[in-house]
């Protein structure tokens, strides 16, 4: 809708009808032809709704559905004539509007019980926007904080607490990785720390046919993880 409430075939009708008046040079009546017109002059009517190129849309923002209205402008008496030629030489003139010379079908003025009369179909480009979802709004101050960074150190073993080397240390989501040492000893730095938000941190272990996470404090000065040898 626009913004006077208009729909998107209301909108190109009522600019089609404003640029018709301007180029005739009288108003032009909106409404479909019929056997008998009182008016004698122009009538212009939205016939049918026709496919246009869609664009693709991308991220949060939907492209609008583009359509083509086609309208049927025809005279509706003698006056109508010199009015449609003011018409037509407007519109190849300055190109505002595609004309289609094909409204000479007689099964369509047979549908409007009409007789055959000089008509021109105008096509008017239309759109359905999709707006855009609202932010929600900030309700307190933005605040920066700076997250502290520490590191993380401890030993990786298996059962009887047998040392585990090459095994491949990961905090996901980050570039930190480390290999354990022969002593099964492995040291990630740069793991950020939000002191007002403690909670574990997860760890993910590759090597020797495993494939784990583990939990850990980051605040243990000497991590301990133990890995159970894959069952068969």
């Amino acid at each position: 809708m626009n913004s006077h409430g208009r729909g998107p075939i209301e909108t190109a009708t009522a600019e089609l009808v404003t640029w018709v008046t301007r180029s005739a040079g009288e108003p032009v009546g909106v409404g479909p032809p019929r056997a008998c017109d009182d008016a004698d002059g122009l009538t212009l009517w939205p016939l049918e709704l026709r496919p246009a190129r869609q664009t693709r849309s991308s991220g949060a923002v939907r492209e609008p559905y583009r359509f083509t209205v086609r309208h049927l402008l025809c005279v509706t008496g003698p006056a109508g004539l010199p009015r449609l030629d003011r018409v037509l030489t407007a519109a190849t003139t300055d190109g505002s509007y595609p004309v289609v010379l094909e409204a000479g079908d007689a099964a369509l003025w047979t549908a409007f019980g009409a007789a055959p009369r000089p008509a021109l179909l105008i096509d008017v480009a239309a759109q359905v926007d999709h707006p855009t979802p609202a932010a929600p709004p900030v309700l307190q101050p933005l605040r920066l904080r700076h997250l502290d960074v520490r590191s993380l150190s401890g030993r990786v073993v298996g059962p009887q607490d047998q040392p585990l080397a090459e095994m491949r240390v990961e905090l996901p989501g980050t570039g930190s990785v480390a290999r354990t040492d022969p002593e099964g000893r492995f040291l990630i730095v740069g793991v950020p720390h939000d002191p007002e938000h403690p909670g574990p941190v997860r760890l993910r272990l590759t090597g020797r046919g495993l494939v784990l996470t583990a939990d850990v404090d980051a605040g243990d000065d000497d991590i301990v993880i133990v890995c159970a040898p894959p069952t068969h």
